[in-house]
């Protein structure tokens, strides 16, 4: 195990660091969460904050059952205000139990396809592995119950990966790791779906081969 271990704000903070890096989100666009264990609870990042600055005070816990502020041990309610996009993450944790972190993000190639109107290939087996499949939703006004409650529909069927179109990505995971690795792995999807419609050869990409996904899809036990 090499992933930051410990607090789950501190994997947060280290996942908001990255996809800046990676440029998978400029300024303070963006926003993370991860479920608290054994509470009715989930760290938010704070309304405004840069992801690649935060630190365990840019995190608010809020209750996943009604919003509202919630209180962590003995840690009292934070005085920061949760995320503009808020209900999204709520909306994510109560349709789906398994759930335990939702990154956010707005990563530039992916919703340049969307815009494009081409939806984004599965190329390798780690697209396949750690994807699966790429949901858009439809476009709704960032930060609304409309948004939150389509998008949390769209996950319920256990879809991880969904592009809310002309607006950003959700990405989910039973760990702040997977989500990571997701976010990574969903752009660089896009990258490579980008080059080869730039190429001109975009109805020559192949997709990921059927024998690894039928085998994915056959066992648990796939591993890349």
């Amino acid at each position: 195990m090499n992933y930051v271990t410990g607090d789950l704000r501190d994997q947060l903070a280290h996942v908001g660091y990255d996809v800046v890096q990676a440029g998978l989100v400029v300024g303070s666009g963006g926003n993370l969460s991860a479920r608290i264990p054994d509470e009715d609870a989930a760290w938010v990042t704070a309304s405004g904050s840069w992801l690649d600055r935060l630190s365990r005070n840019t995190f608010a816990p809020v209750r996943i059952s009604d919003g509202s502020p919630a209180t962590v041990g003995s840690t009292p309610p934070a005085r920061v205000a949760p995320t503009s996009e808020i209900a999204l993450h709520l909306a994510l944790y109560r349709a789906r139990p398994d759930v335990n972190a939702v990154v956010h993000l707005h990563p530039q190639t992916a919703l340049l396809l969307d815009a494009l109107g081409e939806h984004i290939r599965i190329i390798t087996t780690d697209h396949a592995f750690y994807l699966r499949r790429v949901a858009t939703v439809p476009f709704r006004l960032p930060g609304t119950i409309e948004v939150a409650a389509l998008t949390a529909a769209m996950a319920a069927d256990g879809t991880d990966c969904l592009l809310l179109s002309q607006h950003g990505c959700v990405v989910l995971g039973d760990s702040v790791e997977l989500a990571h690795k997701r976010a990574r792995n969903l752009e660089e999807a896009a990258q490579l779906t980008y080059r080869a419609l730039a190429a001109g050869r975009l109805e020559n990409l192949r997709d990921c081969p059927e024998e690894f996904l039928d085998r994915l899809a056959g066992s648990a036990a796939v591993t890349v």
